[in-house]
């Protein structure tokens, strides 16, 4: 792999992203190990998530699932957590799910600071599986 104009590349061309940013840290994860690579390479991590689709349906820009924080399926292991940006972090933040248990959600993550690896609360009401942080917007999944 490459590094060219700020950029981390593959062998093969394929955008990686900003080195150690968040948006790298996944894209490399899923290509290395899920030998996936998304249509649209570029964005930020909030990008990642269109609001526009359906829960369970394609994000054609990942070509991934996508699902909302609030859907019938629960996160699993490999999913993409997305969370939404704020006034001190526009650019929002991209996790992969590491363990799923009944009552939380394990991530492992880049450019968070201290902890590269956190718990996320997680509950079901009604049928819909939320995570319990306010900022997640849903999550993401190869087929």
């Amino acid at each position: 792999m490459g590094n060219t104009s700020g950029r981390h590349l593959t062998k093969d061309g394929y955008n990686l992203g900003l080195k150690w940013q968040c948006v790298e840290f996944v894209k490399r994860y899923y290509y290395q190990h899920l030998n996936h690579k998304m249509p649209n390479s570029y964005g930020h991590a909030v990008d990642f998530f269109n609001t526009e689709i359906a829960d369970g349906s394609i994000n054609r820009d990942r070509n991934l699932l996508q699902y909302t924080n609030g859907s019938s399926s629960k996160p699993k292991v490999n999913d993409l957590i997305v969370f939404k940006g704020n006034m001190f972090n526009p650019y929002g933040h991209v996790a992969i799910v590491s363990r799923v248990e009944d009552s939380y959600v394990e991530i492992v993550q880049q450019n968070v600071g201290k902890q590269s690896r956190d718990q996320l609360g997680l509950k079901q009401v009604n049928g819909k599986w939320i995570i319990d942080e306010t900022s997640v917007l849903g999550w993401l999944r190869k087929d």
